[in-house]
């Protein structure tokens, strides 16, 4: 099987180790943050998360995360997008002018999921 083209990976991102969290230098990124989500009613809706990469995805893969509410975990796997069931995504990825970025609600919009919540299963290893 031959390697596969690096147009099929999505935009790199840091790994983990080198993403830099918020600090007091953002600040006023922050609070400009809060007001538009303020302004348009989201503010008890959506917040940040540090994009970061642990492994390379390729475009038509997503990450999928299942709870255990009793032993209070959370597991994430990568499964490919057009085959996924779990149609609940809980976060986004902004791609301003990047031609293939998809969402689940927009297609070619300026985002696309990169997580979705299983909402269909609790536990991994349980029948749907």
């Amino acid at each position: 099987m031959a390697d596969k083209e690096i147009t099929t990976r999505r935009p790199e991102l840091p790994r983990f180790e080198e993403a830099e969290g918020l600090g007091p230098q953002d600040a006023e990124f922050v609070r400009d943050l809060i007001g538009v989500l303020e302004k348009h009613g989201n503010l008890d809706r959506f917040g940040l998360c540090l994009l970061h990469d642990h492994f390379p995805l390729d475009t038509d893969e997503v990450l999928v995360e299942t709870n255990d509410p009793e032993a209070r975990t959370l597991h994430i796997r990568v499964e490919k997008a057009n085959g996924t069931r779990h149609a609940k995504p809980s976060q986004w990825r902004f791609l301003p002018n990047v031609p293939h970025a998809k969402g689940a609600e927009f297609a070619g919009g300026p985002y696309e999921v990169i997580l979705q919540c299983d909402v269909l299963r609790l536990c991994p290893g349980r029948d749907c």
